[in-house]
């Protein structure tokens, strides 16, 4: 590297550029303003030794022809090397067919292993590629990040004792901090909580995208927007679970929610300031055993939540023909008494995939009893529980004429649902893209709430099918109650999806839950008018009453009182916009020509 190239490389800044006089012997084709900065950086910036500098100042860079030559000698160097690599791939490639052909048997089988093993990966991996576009499987990606969030819902919702929460609160500092902390914490798990039940399935719809492949773009466009939109419009439609089976949702071990309730009622009337789950479990009321519902039954009814991988298992798809089959192996749906519910959904009553049957705390099987009980003493207690279920004891102890007073839109519709814990209930969910699921209800283990984890749907009933054809439906489910509104737009999505529905009946609960719901509208309509009348009674009767009832009634925690102030601002800001609005129409200015005179 020459004198002036060890300089650039450097990036030495250029101290001086004066049009100096070259001393005597500089290169040829060096400019005075090159020179000066060699002079310049050798004097001012680089402190070489005597002899250095004697041996730098002795380098004479080679002349125009002389870097020429290099350059050619160079790009044939390159070149050589370039032949020579081509020349041993070709070498290598010519040994490899050659060892191929005239190759020992051995390599022949392993060649043919090592092709056989290539193509069947391929088709696995086509395989599982496949699946995931039809909903049937999740990608890494989509595992990790379903693991992730059960592992927050379960963290957020472990059941915590009084000191271990204060002490997860100490680091917040003053008491004023820490209770800010809790509060944070209290609003983390209630927002957690409302999104799990909020929550929509978003795998793909494999039918409605398989029907737009030999359309047009832009035809593909628009239907894509039009079930976009009709997909919006359900899920503004659908139906949460019932807030008294939210607890079923929260609790890790998914009990029953309407025993969970049973003790949630004591748990509210006791003076304990321990979490519910924690007391239930841990706590205070860890021995504490209702005659309505016994420890025993609290634990042994577990309500089975699937998966989305286990959801596919009741996945129904509808063929050309409009009668429903499995997704997973496209047989024909029938529910009758041949076939039961497994880990990996219905199958045969001779298949030997066994029951899901997950293990409590104690060791035992959810439902087991005693190695020395008999299964009839087994199917008893079974029977008992299925018994309990929707009790009305108020309605049933009545006689003929104090029935009556007894009589409520509530205990219509649990004397409706006495009848679905039959054994051998077939049950259907569809979710708020109206995808269809069916299983076997077994009361207290497998419900309207196992398909989704609890989360909303668009409708939900009892459902029979036979030989694939529809023949019966039903609106009635404990866990959503969803309206009747809800289950004609169901009726009308199965004819739109190609369901044959000659041959449909509609049970009688549909014309009884139409009833009710007029009912309730107009009972709440009616209190709602006598509650106003009797307001207004007040009001002008006892004005100082009312007032101080009002008052009592007033949230006065601070959240509130920035409510209030925030709404009076905003009714003020509307009331000042209205009276502006009506002066300029008295005066017949329009807004735009204020616009223009500003």
């Amino acid at each position: 590297m020459t004198q002036l190239e060890l300089l650039e490389a450097c990036s030495l800044p250029v101290l001086a550029e004066a049009n100096t006089t070259p001393p005597s012997g500089h290169p040829p084709g060096r400019t005075n303003s090159q020179m000066s900065i060699i002079a310049t950086s050798s004097s001012s910036v680089f402190c070489f030794p005597p002899k250095t500098k004697e041996y730098m100042d002795s380098l004479v860079p080679p002349t125009a022809d002389g870097f020429e030559r290099i350059a050619s000698v160079q790009q044939e160097r390159e070149e050589e090397l370039r032949r020579k690599a081509r020349e041993l791939k070709r070498q290598s490639l010519k040994s490899q067919g050659q060892h191929e052909r005239n190759g020992s048997s051995s390599s022949d089988g392993r060649n043919e292993r090592t092709q056989a093993a290539r193509v069947i990966q391929r088709t696995f991996r086509g395989h599982r590629a496949r699946r995931e576009m039809n909903g049937f499987g999740l990608d890494a990606g989509t595992r990790w990040m379903t693991a992730i969030r059960e592992a927050q819902f379960r963290e957020v919702n472990r059941p915590k004792s009084k000191d271990d929460t204060d002490m997860s609160n100490m680091g917040a500092g003053s008491p004023e901090g820490r209770q800010h902390s809790m509060a944070r914490e209290k609003w983390k798990k209630a927002s957690m909580v409302a999104r799990r039940a909020n929550h929509d399935d978003d795998s793909s719809d494999s039918s409605s995208q398989s029907s737009d492949e030999e359309a047009s773009p832009e035809d593909r466009a628009a239907a894509k927007a039009q079930r976009h939109k009709a997909n919006s419009t359900r899920r503004s439609e659908a139906k949460m679970m019932g807030i008294q089976y939210f607890l079923e949702m929260v609790d890790l071990k998914h009990r029953y929610g309407s025993n969970l309730r049973t003790y949630h009622e004591e748990w509210k009337r006791s003076p304990t300031k321990e979490n519910f789950f924690y007391w239930l479990d841990y706590g205070e009321g860890r021995n504490i055993e209702l005659e309505s519902c016994p420890r025993d039954r609290l634990d042994r009814e577990r309500v089975r939540y699937l998966s989305r991988e286990e959801r596919q298992y009741y996945l129904v798809e509808v063929d050309n023909e409009g009668r429903l089959r499995w997704a997973k192996n496209g047989k024909r749906i029938d529910t009758t008494v041949e076939y039961k519910d497994s880990i990996h959904g219905v199958v045969p009553s001779d298949d030997p995939t066994p029951a899901f049957n997950p293990v409590v705390e104690s060791g035992q099987p959810r439902g087991s009893v005693d190695t020395t009980s008999s299964d009839s003493s087994l199917e008893s207690i079974r029977e008992a529980d299925r018994a309990a279920k929707y009790a009305t004891p108020g309605f049933d102890d009545s006689g003929s004429f104090k029935k009556v007073s007894h009589l409520s839109a509530s205990t219509i519709f649990n004397r409706l649902l006495r009848k679905s814990v039959k054994k051998n209930t077939w049950i259907f969910v569809a979710d708020t893209s109206f995808r269809l699921y069916v299983g076997i209800k077994n009361s207290g283990a497998f419900q309207h709430s196992s398909f989704l984890q609890g989360s909303r749907i668009s409708a939900a009933g009892l459902i029979k099918i036979k030989n694939g054809r529809l023949r019966s439906l039903s609106p009635l489910s404990g866990h959503y109650r969803p309206p009747a509104a809800n289950f004609r737009a169901f009726v009308r999505n199965l004819k739109d999806g190609g369901v044959d529905t000659s041959h449909v009946a509609i049970s009688k609960s549909y014309a009884v839950l139409v009833g009710l719901e007029a009912y309730l509208r107009t009972r709440h309509k009616g209190k709602e008018m006598l509650g106003k009348l009797a307001h207004g009674k007040d009001k002008i009767l006892e004005p100082e009453e009312v007032a101080r009832r009002e008052e009592d009634a007033r949230d006065k925690s601070k959240s509130a009182e920035k409510e209030r102030k925030v709404l009076e601002r905003e009714q003020a800001e509307r009331e000042a916009e209205g009276t502006r609005v009506k002066m300029m129409q008295k005066l017949r200015i329009s807004s735009s020509r204020l616009e223009n005179d500003a």
